[in-house]
């Protein structure tokens, strides 16, 4: 074998090699992106309202408009969660950027304890960057016990500038909708006790 032939022996190796590594980086980065996929579009959606999620805010508008606006309020329960699950009102009209409460109940009618998560959006989508809430249930493990009723207050409003939106300042109603889903709350794992020797044996 020539000096050459050697030579193009070592530089297609790596080459390989190159490829080799640059290949397992990407799929590692692509793995990476997966698993920071869902918090990211979560972010994502809750900056700029995108598929009708609300806003959270800490404070109330300073603004209010003449014009009012309808806000109507869902609540569905996903299978397996035996909840008595909905709003205490269905409707309301408001003056844009101003702030109310309005709530929601939840009944366990099961005899156990039981844990669900809720889940929420807003519709139609354009409106989602400017329902702002203050106070809301959403996202939090809650639990209910046999035959308990919790009531769960939501405080929003409407921001203002949602008239200056193309897509948005002609909307006259909202939807508020919420779903609650089970959620397996972690139980705590029971002490391993040491068995017990006969004193005979011993």
């Amino acid at each position: 074998m020539s000096a050459n032939e050697t030579g193009d022996g070592k530089t297609k190796g790596s080459a390989n090699m190159r490829i080799v590594v640059a290949c397992s980086a990407f799929v590692a980065s692509m793995i990476g992106v997966s698993y920071a996929a869902v918090p990211l579009y979560q972010l994502f959606c809750q900056v700029t309202g995108y598929g009708g999620t609300t806003q959270r805010v800490e404070q109330m508008s300073e603004t209010i408009l003449d014009r009012k606006i309808k806000v109507r309020f869902d609540a569905n329960t996903a299978g397996g969660l035996p909840w008595d699950f909905k709003p205490v009102e269905r409707e309301v009209e408001l003056r844009i950027g101003e702030t109310i409460q309005i709530g929601y109940t939840a009944e366990n009618t099961s005899n156990q304890s039981t844990f669900g998560q809720a889940t929420f959006n807003v519709t139609p989508m354009s409106a989602g960057a400017y329902f702002n809430k203050i106070q809301c249930f959403c996202f939090t493990e809650t639990e209910l016990k046999p035959g308990e009723t919790l009531d769960m207050p939501v405080v929003f409003f409407v921001d203002p500038a949602i008239v200056d939106d193309l897509d948005a300042k002609d909307v006259t109603t909202i939807t508020l909708s919420y779903t609650f889903f089970p959620h397996a709350s972690e139980k705590p794992v029971a002490a391993v006790e040491e068995p017990v020797q006969d004193r005979n044996t011993l």
